[in-house]
């Protein structure tokens, strides 16, 4: 199986737990039948997990009280969206926050709504369009908890435009281990305020946020397809058109040689109501859901098993080409769809994932300067086929630079991999995974945790600056001096976040 290290994202993660911590000793409160074993979304790596589900503050506040009497970290959990190991917590306590999933307060006059951290993207959505309304940031699925796209900072399709997800959080209160609730805006605690946003939950709890959502008269988009016969072009057409409302690449990263990071990008635009194409009706949620069938005759929830079959090297070449070729016989066509439809394209083949067991698969997500992406890009891809790689899927997004403390944004764009994991090709894959961190960092490049499964704590360091990590640790020390909230994903990549916890006997039992 290969040296241990150079493949954490798959061994057990227990190997991450504090030393001398005696889960033995927790086990006189805390009860077997809340361990669990629990997937990472990519399903290439899971942990023994002792699963608390709250639906108030209250039932947070006896978490915390109950993991600082054994001795045990917490962490969070939302639907379970993250590819890595941002939402495991091996051997320790894992709250899940999906229960808390109430909409406190929805004003469509001015499009501002207050919600419980587990509600979801898709419950949000749905309460909100009909009144004209969109999330101004979204991910490719519907599924991801607000709470998990906050401790997250996620981005989408706009990001250029309109930022990332907490440049549209007005305010947010959150527990701190301690017991404290801080209600934080940009203007009212902000060092808070810019150090939870992002920070993997590792500062404190999310009770409510309060979002500005955006105008979306008539729920649907035009959207336009070009083709682009090489990276350089692919980061070029998506620049010129960076003031569209949404653009996003998709790369066939089976091409090589002059067709090197050929692909399809696609722009989209908000279609006003009174626009004669603006087809869909805003009272007619059917007019908003993704189609039951693809291509007009197969079920959906039957997709993943025919991808099953093409699930190696040559089926993977086959639809890439398959695609790219369709993009190119189709140059330049324009179609309507409804937002739905146009963002949560994840979301289309139903249990999707599954393609990939037994071993499942992970992403690997750069972001790298306008400058110097082209060339960053194209050494990324070309490393992977040195290694006897080829990612099946890949993604490229333009960004633009935050105030968020931590932020993997910066004013560039993204490539975005997924990568197949099977039991021969882990220590090899972790392997490249190492090599593409030197090729990203030495262009000054970020990475970024929602989606990371194998960075190591050097390079995270080296993309985060000791400033940063200075900042953090300082704003760790302040709000969870015990060390209480940690998670697999804090462990391995910044282990000096943490200090050694204790059993607390005088904790209050109520």
């Amino acid at each position: 199986m290969g040296d241990p290290a150079s493949a954490r994202f798959y061994i057990s993660t227990s190997e991450y737990l504090n030393i001398g911590l005696s889960v033995k000793s927790a086990m006189t409160e805390i009860s077997y039948q809340k361990l669990q074993r629990v997937p990472a979304w990519g399903l290439a790596s899971e942990a023994m997990c002792y699963i608390y589900s709250p639906t108030d503050e209250f039932d947070v506040r006896k978490v915390f009280r109950l993991a600082r009497r054994q001795g045990l970290s917490v962490g969070f959990r939302g639907a379970g969206q993250s590819y890595g190991d941002a939402a495991l917590n091996g051997e320790a306590l894992l709250l899940d926050l999906s229960g808390m999933q109430r909409i406190l307060d929805w004003n469509p006059e001015n499009g501002i709504v207050i919600v419980e951290p587990g509600v979801t993207i898709e419950q949000l959505w749905r309460k909100i369009i009909s009144s004209g309304w969109w999330p101004p940031v979204v991910p490719g699925t519907m599924k991801p908890t607000l709470g998990g796209c906050a401790a997250m900072n996620i981005h989408g399709k706009n990001h250029w435009n309109l930022g990332s997800f907490g440049d549209h959080v007005l305010a947010f209160s959150a527990l701190l281990p301690g017991g404290d609730i801080v209600h934080c805006s940009p203007t009212e605690h902000s060092e808070l305020f810019y150090g939870i946003l992002g920070s993997f939950g590792m500062l404190g709890c999310f009770l409510s946020l309060t979002l500005q959502m955006k105008r979306a008269e008539s729920g649907a988009v035009r959207v336009s397809a070009f083709t682009a016969p090489t990276i350089d072009s692919m980061l070029e057409l998506i620049d010129i058109h960076k003031e569209d409302d949404y653009v996003v690449g998709w790369v066939d990263c089976m091409s090589d040689g002059l067709r090197l990071g050929r692909g399809v990008v696609h722009m989209a635009n908000h279609l006003l109501s009174s626009e004669s194409d603006a087809n869909v009706v805003l009272d007619e949620y059917s007019k908003h859901e993704l189609p039951s069938v693809l291509f007009g005759v197969l079920p959906r929830g039957w997709v993943w098993r025919l991808i099953r079959l093409l699930n190696h090297r040559p089926g993977w070449k086959l639809i890439n080409s398959i695609r790219y070729y369709i993009g190119l016989w189709r140059n330049g066509h324009t179609f309507i769809q409804s937002l739905p439809q146009f963002n949560f394209l994840l979301d289309y083949v139903p249990d999707w994932r599954r393609v990939f067991l037994p071993g499942g698969f992970i992403q690997y997500q750069c972001f790298v300067p306008k400058a110097k992406a082209a060339d960053a890009f194209a050494a990324v891809l070309r490393r992977c086929r040195e290694r006897g790689f080829c990612a099946h899927l890949g993604v490229i997004k333009r960004h633009r630079s935050d105030d968020f403390l931590v932020s993997c944004n910066l004013d560039g764009f993204s490539l975005a991999l997924d990568f197949r994991v099977s039991e021969r090709n882990r220590p090899r894959l972790a392997t490249l995974a190492k090599e593409l961190d030197e090729i990203v960092l030495s262009v000054e490049g970020r990475f970024y945790f929602a989606k990371d499964s194998t960075l190591h704590p050097e390079a995270a360091r080296a993309f985060l600056g000791p400033d940063t990590i200075s900042q953090l640790a300082n704003l760790k020390m302040r709000c969870d001096p015990h060390g209480l909230l940690q998670n697999n994903l804090s462990r391995r990549l910044l282990p000096e976040l943490h200090v050694p916890l204790l059993v607390e006997e005088h904790v209050n039992r109520d």
